[in-house]
This record gives structure tokens, C-alpha cells and sequence, in this order.
């Protein structure tokens, strides 16, 4: 059992392509803050980085990590439906806090892939349907999965069990939620061994590319994912500045460091596709 300090986190309003919409809350889900740190077993993933490994293309122009959904085969599909079977059969709560780690982001990057190519070809994940009857647009509260009896969104995985858990800001680099705009979608599953490393990557990969952190005469445009969770990031615009700084080149370090003008935040909800 770890201990949970309160998260004072707000709700920021954003806009994009038009719609409103509200980045929630860290919220404690306290049912999943159990672990087994005596089990030394691993959970496999070995299928979806099979997956991973087939149809992520890293080299791609835009410098963005791109998702070969057009190609997918009916033998990885089926083989990613069995992969949100077997892992939803599980109970993530028996295995270490490291396991668990690897498990939830493996698990909110699965579901997105199925929930795209469910609706595929669709040019905006906004544009995938939301919960039946809500009337809201994109699937992030819509009920995916069952896990130890609870039925899980997107949004719980994110705001409900991994932010307030692991209070770990790189964790948002790690879900790559189908959009040009969010971070990369890497090329291999998340394990406990690797985890610490990827999502290290995978954090300067984003801020290094323009769609994260961008100087453009003597204007900063940011990636919106730093005004939505901005608190999971720094205090204020100064130390968030400070955090930029750490995953960027030493040029661009110390002009962040030193910029005190508006930061523009925008974002690219369009689907990953090549």
C-alpha cells in the first residue's frame, strides 16, 4: 500500500476543432492501490509487441510515430482482441507496483488501437462515438473493459489509476491516444523492465518534436497536454518552463529558461495514420 497525497488539480477548459472540452480531474480510485511486491512473476505483453513491433512505423517524415491501421491482418486482429482478454482476466492488483505500471499504460494503449480500428477509417479520435445515450463525443468515459470486476474507461486508466497512483508525470507520454498531436506511439509493449527507460524516450521524443514544445519567432507553442495536466507537470508557467528545458536541446534549454512571454498551447486530434 502506498501512500496517496491529495492532488489539487483543476479542470481546464480547451478548445479544439471547435468543441469544448474539459480535461478531468486526477480522481483516487482507492481499489487499486493493492500490490504484491513478494510476486516476482511478469505479466506477458509479448503480443502486442508483436503488434507494436509490426505496424509502427518510427522513421516516418513528420517525425511523428505512425500506426499502419490499413494493414492491420485478420491474424493481429484477432490476436489483439485475445491480448484485451487475457489481460482483462487478470486481476493487476496480485502482481508488483512495476508490473502494474507496464500493465495499465499496455492496457489504455491496447484499447485505443481496438477502438480505432473498430471504427477505422475515421480521421479525428473525437470522432469516435462516446458512451450510448451521453450525447459526447469521443470514447474516453465510454466503458471498454471489465478488470477485476470494474468496468474501466480510458479515463479511468488515466485519471483514476495511473495519475494519482504512480504520480508520475511521464506517464502521460507513455498513453498515446491515437492523435498527431499525442505522445508517440512506441514501437514495443511496456514492461517492468523497460518502462522507466521507454518513458523516457518517449518524453524527449515529444517535447524535442514541434507538436510538444515549439520556439518560432520568439513565440512558444506548446502541446495542449501541458495546460491540461499542468499541475501534474510543475506549479507554475516558470518551473514548467524549467521542465521543457530538461528534455530539450542545451540551445533551446536556456531560451526556455529565460522566456517570459505567452505560451500558445495547441493540439492535433487527427488519427495516427500514415
Amino acid at each position: 500500500m502506498v501512500k496517496i497525497f491529495k492532488l489539487g488539480l483543476s479542470v481546464t477548459l480547451l478548445m479544439v476543432s471547435g468543441l469544448s472540452l474539459a480535461a478531468p480531474a486526477a480522481d483516487y480510485w482507492p481499489l487499486w492501490n493493492k500490490s504484491s511486491e513478494a510476486n516476482r512473476r511478469v505479466i506477458d505483453h509479448s503480443a502486442l509487441d508483436a503488434i507494436l513491433t509490426t505496424y509502427v512505423i518510427t522513421e516516418h517524415a513528420s517525425g511523428i510515430n505512425r500506426f499502419r491501421y490499413d494493414d492491420v491482418s485478420r491474424k493481429h486482429r484477432k490476436q489483439l482482441d485475445r491480448y484485451l482478454k487475457t489481460k482483462t482476466s487478470i486481476d493487476p492488483r496480485d502482481y508488483s507496483r512495476a508490473e502494474q505500471k507496464a500493465y495499465w499504460l499496455n492496457l489504455y494503449n491496447a484499447l485505443t488501437l481496438d477502438l480505432i480500428l473498430d471504427n477505422y477509417p475515421v480521421d479525428s479520435v473525437e470522432n469516435i462515438p462516446g458512451p450510448r445515450g451521453s450525447g459526447m463525443k469521443g470514447p474516453w468515459d465510454k466503458k471498454l473493459a471489465s478488470v477485476a470486476g470494474q468496468k474501466i474507461s480510458l479515463n479511468d486508466i488515466e485519471h483514476r489509476i495511473l495519475r494519482p497512483l504512480w504520480q508520475d508525470h511521464k506517464v502521460h507520454f507513455g498513453l498515446a491516444c491515437g492523435g498527431l498531436g499525442c505522445p508517440n506511439l512506441q514501437p514495443q509493449a511496456f514492461t517492468s523492465a523497460n518502462s522507466r527507460e521507454l518513458l523516457k524516450k518517449s518524453s524527449y521524443e515529444f517535447v524535442k518534436h514541434p507538436r510538444g514544445v515549439r520556439l518560432e519567432n520568439g513565440e512558444l507553442h506548446v502541446s495542449k497536454l501541458f495546460e491540461w495536466y499542468k499541475a501534474d507537470f510543475a506549479k507554475d508557467d516558470k518551473k514548467l518552463l524549467k521542465v521543457f528545458a530538461r528534455y530539450s536541446e542545451d540551445r533551446d534549454a536556456l531560451y526556455l529558461l529565460g522566456f517570459n512571454g505567452k505560451i500558445d498551447y495547441t493540439h492535433d486530434w487527427r488519427i495516427n495514420a500514415p
